[in-house]
């Protein structure tokens, strides 16, 4: 069900989980786990590593990966997230607790953007066209959706994949 609401996608770098990647439950807060507060809002399907390496770094106060305000909040700039305000506890907390300031996975989001600019180009569509066909006929190629659109000026209408089936 996670996998199904999430598109395939590890909640916390946007990436494709395929079939051969080491899937986990995420409970966000580890403080949680276990209790009657550890919910389904709690949980969120992440690739291993990410899990494993966000295990050592929680702290409190936090921005939730699902609040309303979040794309206000961490602004997406060239490939590279980072808090709006240098001074928001909270979104500089998640940046560290998610990696999402990781050069490594920064870098292939760089990489998946300019790729995606340059096969648009080649096909001669529009972005929006060229992202809902590719969704349509190969949504494993569809991820870094945050990236997709703001750098697109694309909305990824997932909606799609559901009048496919």
């Amino acid at each position: 069900m996670l996998a199904q609401e999430q598109h395939n996608l590890c909640a916390y770098t946007e990436t494709y989980l395929g079939s051969s990647d080491d899937a986990h439950i995420e409970h966000f807060n580890p403080t949680l786990k276990g209790k009657a507060d550890d919910n389904y809002h709690n949980w969120f399907l992440v690739k291993s590593l990410w899990n494993i390496r966000k295990s050592e770094k929680w702290n409190e106060p936090i921005l939730h990966p699902t609040a309303e305000n979040l794309e206000q909040r961490i602004l997406y700039i060239d490939g590279d997230y980072a808090a709006a305000n240098p001074n928001d506890i909270e979104a500089n907390n998640l940046i560290r607790l998610l990696d999402l300031d990781n050069a490594r996975l920064a870098d292939q989001r760089k990489r998946y953007i300019r790729l995606k600019k340059q096969e648009i180009q080649d096909a001669g569509k529009s972005a929006e066209k060229f992202i809902n066909d590719l969704l349509m006929h190969y949504p494993e190629g569809v991820y870094f959706i945050r990236a997709l659109e703001e750098e697109l000026n694309v909305k990824v209408n997932f909606d799609l994949l559901k009048s496919a089936s």
